[in-house]
C-alpha cells in the first residue's frame, strides 16, 4: 500500500494499489477520522452538582449545568423529590445531587484526585485523540466522540491541551441525568465541520422496583462534514452491573432508543448518512445490536437501509477494546448506515475506508497481573502518571474525492 500526503493535511493521493482501481492515473482523496473513546471517569478536582433551570428548553446547553456546590445559596432553586423527567422539571428550578465525584475524585476522595493528577490525565488522554487516524491523513481526527466526561469544562480543558488547541475544536454536549454525574460528548474541528442540529435523548429504564434508573443520553449532532451532511450519535449504554443477562433489557432500550433516532432522521432524509459512535456494553452479536439495531457486518451486497456494524468482524477475529478477567469484549465501536458503504471504492462522497481499534505499545498494561490490558490510570485507588483509561479508542476514516 503507498499513499503519499499534501502539505494541506486533508488530501491524499493515492496510487492504483492502495484502493485496487482500475485505472492508471493517480487519484486526490480528501480524508476525515471519524473516532471515539471512553476516556474513563474523566473529573475535575470541584465537588460539582447539577443544576436544572426548567424555564429553559432541554435543548438549550444551558438547561443543565454543572455548578460548585460551594455555590448552591448563589442559584434560584426549590426542594423537588419526584422522577427526573423533562415534563415534571418544567418551570422549575433544581439542584440535582452528584453521587461519585465527592465520594472519589476529590482531593479528599479515595483517589485523592488533586489538579496534577487531573492535568496529567488530560495531557495523556489528549496525546492519544490527536494521534488517533494521524498515520492515515497526518492530522487529528475531526470528530471524536467521547464517554465517561464529568461536565463541559473537562472537554473543555481536554481541547485545550497543547496536543489539541491548534485543531480548533468545538463541543457538543448536554448534561444528562445519570447517577454517576457522568456524561457523553462530541468535539469537532470547527474548520471543517458545521453543527446544524444538536439534541439529547433521554433513555428512560426502571428497575424491578419500578424506580427510574437514570443512565446517559444519546447525543445527536447533525452537521456539515467539509460541505456534507453526516449525522453522530454518540453513546453509553447501561453497564452489566448485575450480570450481563440481568442488565440487557436496559440496554435493549437504549437501541431502541437509537433506533427510533434513526428512523426520525430517516424520515426527513432516507439518504441521511449517520454514524454512531459508542461504549455500547455490548458486543456486535449481542441482542441489543444484532436483533434490535439489526446491525449487520461489513460484507456481502450492504443496502442503504442497512445500518452496518464496522467492529463485527474484528469481534468475530477475537480482537478487543476492553478486558475483563483475562476475556476481550469488543464494546466500543462505530455503526453506519449503508449510505457510507462504497464497495465500488469511487469515493464520491463520503464513504468509509478504514476502520480500526487504536492500540499501539504505550497504551498497553506493560507488566502485572493485568499485563496487555489497555493501561488505566487507576489500579484500584493506586495513581499511575502514564495510565490512560481502561478502553482502547477506535476510529474510522472517511475517504472521498477531492474537487
Amino acid at each position: 500500500m503507498k499513499y503519499k500526503i499534501n502539505k494541506s493535511l486533508t488530501y491524499l493521493t493515492l496510487f492504483v494499489s492502495f484502493l485496487t482501481i482500475n485505472v492508471s492515473a493517480q487519484q486526490k482523496f480528501q480524508a476525515a477520522t471519524v473516532a471515539f473513546y471512553n476516556v474513563e471517569n474523566l473529573f475535575d478536582t470541584e465537588i460539582s452538582v447539577g443544576y436544572i433551570d426548567g424555564t429553559r428548553s432541554p435543548e438549550d446547553p444551558m438547561y443543565h449545568i454543572s455548578i460548585p456546590a460551594d455555590q448552591i445559596p448563589n442559584y434560584e432553586s426549590e426542594p423537588f423529590e419526584g422522577e427526573y423527567t423533562y415534563a415534571n422539571l418544567s418551570g422549575k428550578k433544581v439542584i440535582r445531587p452528584l453521587i461519585l465525584q465527592k465520594e472519589e475524585f476529590s482531593p479528599g476522595g479515595k483517589k485523592v484526585w488533586t489538579e496534577e493528577k487531573y492535568n496529567q490525565k488530560l495531557k495523556n488522554l489528549a496525546e492519544v485523540i490527536a494521534e488517533l487516524g494521524k498515520a492515515e491523513t497526518q492530522s487529528a481526527p475531526v470528530i471524536v466522540g467521547l464517554c465517561e466526561i464529568e461536565n463541559r469544562k473537562n472537554v473543555e480543558d481536554l481541547i485545550n491541551q497543547p496536543a489539541l488547541k491548534k485543531y480548533n475544536y468545538g463541543i457538543a454536549h448536554f448534561n444528562s441525568f445519570d447517577a454517576r454525574g457522568v456524561d457523553v460528548a462530541l468535539i469537532y474541528q470547527k474548520d471543517r465541520f458545521q453543527v446544524t442540529k444538536a439534541k439529547p435523548y433521554v433513555i428512560e429504564i426502571y428497575g424491578s422496583d419500578g424506580k427510574r434508573d437514570y443512565t446517559r443520553d444519546i447525543l445527536r449532532v447533525t452537521g456539515l462534514l467539509d460541505g456534507e451532511e453526516i449525522t453522530f450519535l454518540v453513546n453509553h449504554w447501561p453497564s452489566r452491573s448485575g450480570g450481563e443477562q440481568a442488565s440487557r433489557p436496559r440496554r435493549q432500550k437504549a437501541a431502541e432508543v437509537m433506533k427510533g433516532i434513526y428512523e426520525e432522521i430517516r424520515a426527513e432524509n432516507p439518504k441521511a448518512k449517520i454514524m454512531a459512535l459508542g461504549d455500547f456494553n455490548d458486543d456486535p452479536v449481542s441482542p441489543s445490536l444484532d436483533k434490535v439495531m439489526k446491525a449487520v457486518p461489513n460484507k456481502g451486497k450492504i443496502k442503504d437501509v442497512d445500518i452496518v456494524n464496522l467492529m463485527y468482524n474484528m469481534f468475530k477475529n477475537g480482537m478487543g477494546t476492553l478486558a475483563y478477567r483475562d476475556s476481550w469484549n469488543l464494546f466500543d465501536q462505530i455503526l453506519v448506515t449503508g449510505t457510507m458503504i462504497e464497495p465500488q471504492k469511487k469515493f464520491d462522497s463520503y464513504k468509509v475506508y478504514k476502520t480500526d481499534i487504536y492500540s499501539p505499545a504505550h497504551l498497553v498494561q506493560p507488566d502485572g497481573q493485568y499485563k496487555g490490558y489497555p493501561y488505566r490510570m487507576f489500579s484500584g485507588d493506586t495513581f499511575r502518571a502514564k495510565g490512560y483509561s481502561d478502553h482502547f479508542p477506535v476510529y474510522t476514516v472517511l475517504l472521498r474525492q477531492a474537487n
